[in-house]
């Protein structure tokens, strides 16, 4: 059994080797240690293994000595601008009044600018949060006051309770249970260390981190506002294609008589989407509703729970099987993306989708050595799809769909129309690859498979439809 330690440990000499000692006596093994004193002085991961009984007095111990502790508190830290007359003794009175409250300076920051005044950052270590309101206001009969967000000073300004502090924003953010947080805790050490290992700053990971969960949050409720269009695919099908500023596309085929959903964003927006969806299919509830997955990634199988049949590859099926049972899916086995697609499901409140929904019509060909290979068909009204899929350079089990009949395809995340995002949808696809470092298993293989997509067209003029962006007119003369 593997259990993450988050320990508070005094800075002093020998304090690892105190708990080191711990878990040697009850020979329970060290597998990962995480410690950066320039992001907070305090705070230490370690990742341990051994029996649940070992464990249970591991916690115990360290418990006893100190060095374990929960992640809610009362404490917290701001960090304060305030635009003090440039001339000597002017900061005194705001320390007076910092003083009268009993709050502790845990970062100072000023510069004079070559005018009247200077902008003096004060990070402050606040025991009783209700009286930052009453400190401010007392503060501003003195001076301009600004909070500041500390994600964006140009360092982190406490290294003594940053963990507590960041996740704690983040839980706020996006409604995280207090039972998650100190998961959403681990992950977030986890991918600092991981990016830190690749030589990228552990600050930029918490920035990137922030600016993600943000954008998350700015877009929910009336904030909400998906690009939604109309297309005709053939005589008998119309699609209706919803592009939410973060996450996947949702595509839907519908006829007089049925429809087919192609991917179902983030689970975070279902209260956002389910409006627009009852709106588009006023019936939606009484018909039989089918969803069919272009892969297994997290921002695709948000709505899952809102279908009766899951349609997907057999790879895909079998890695949303292994987080059905706990276990790594496929991007949970890469070190890479593993931190980040934690942090994900736990913002985006991920729902496993139930292994008794799956259809598995097409067989994998585990010997496949090709980019792209057709594995089946599939059919939807008038329209005939040659089922093709990739070899895993996005993600193994990633499909794509071609009707060559309508011209007509849907390539998932494996070709998408980057130049036809929104804004919205640019600026939320630029933090995954920073903390994944790339949206891609493997990276030459995705450039393959994408080319292999286009090798597949025939002439004439094509309809794509990509996992992220607008639809893609694709033109293709032969000479």
């Amino acid at each position: 059994m593997k259990k993450t330690y988050v320990t508070t440990m005094p800075d002093h000499i020998g304090a690892f080797l105190r708990a080191s000692r711990c878990f040697s006596a009850l020979n329970i093994n060290i597998t990962r240690v995480s410690y950066n004193k320039a992001v907070d002085q305090n705070t230490l991961f370690i990742d341990a293994e051994g029996t649940p009984e070992q464990l249970a007095k591991a916690d115990r111990e360290l418990t006893e000595i100190g060095y374990l502790r929960g992640i809610s508190s009362d404490k917290s830290v701001i960090l304060l601008e305030f635009r003090l007359p440039d001339h000597p003794g002017s900061v005194t009175d705001v320390l007076e009044i910092i003083n009268e409250f009993h709050f502790n300076i845990s970062y100072i920051s000023s510069q004079e600018n070559g005018s009247d005044y200077q902008l003096f950052k004060m990070g402050l270590f606040v025991e009783d949060a209700s009286k930052i309101s009453e400190f401010i206001a007392k503060a501003e009969k003195i001076c301009d006051v600004r909070p500041i967000d500390y994600n964006r000073a140009d360092k982190v300004f406490d290294n003594s309770i940053f963990y507590n502090t960041f996740v704690t924003s983040l839980a706020q953010s996006m409604d995280v249970s207090e039972a998650d947080k100190q998961e959403l805790l681990v992950n977030a050490n986890l991918a600092m260390q991981t990016l830190d290992e690749q030589g990228l700053s552990p600050y930029r990971t918490f920035d990137s981190i922030s600016r993600f969960t943000e954008m998350l949050s700015e877009y929910r409720g009336e904030a909400f506002n998906p690009r939604i269009s109309e297309y005709t695919l053939s005589e008998k099908v119309s699609l209706t294609l919803i592009e939410p500023p973060c996450g996947s596309n949702t595509a839907i085929l519908k006829t007089e008589d049925e429809f087919l959903f192609i991917d179902g964003g983030y689970a975070c927006y279902e209260k956002e989407m389910m409006p627009i969806i009852e709106r588009v299919l006023p019936d939606f509830y009484t018909k039989k509703r089918r969803m069919l997955l272009t892969h297994a990634d997290v921002d695709h199988c948000g709505l899952v729970e809102y279908f009766d049949e899951i349609i997907l590859s057999e790879k895909s099926a079998e890695c949303l099987r292994l987080e059905y049972g706990d276990m790594d899916g496929f991007r949970e086995q890469n070190d890479l993306h593993k931190p980040y697609v934690r942090i994900c499901k736990l913002l985006t409140a991920y729902k496993t989708p139930d292994p008794h929904k799956f259809t598995v019509p097409w067989k994998n060909d585990e010997k496949q050595s090709d980019a792209l290979k057709q594995i089946g068909t599939f059919d939807f009204a008038d329209m005939h799809f040659e089922v093709y899929e990739g070899k895993g350079g996005h993600l193994a089990g990633e499909i794509v769909l071609i009707d060559y009949d309508h011209n007509v395809a849907f390539t998932g995340d494996i070709y998408v129309n980057l130049k036809g995002m929104t804004p919205e949808q640019a600026k939320y696809n630029r933090y995954a690859p920073i903390l994944m470092t790339s949206v891609d298993t493997e990276k030459d293989l995705c450039t393959a498979e994408r080319r292999a997509v286009l090798q597949r067209l025939g002439a004439g003029s094509w309809q794509i439809f990509g996992g992220h962006g607008g639809r893609k007119l694709h033109e293709l003369v032969l000479k």
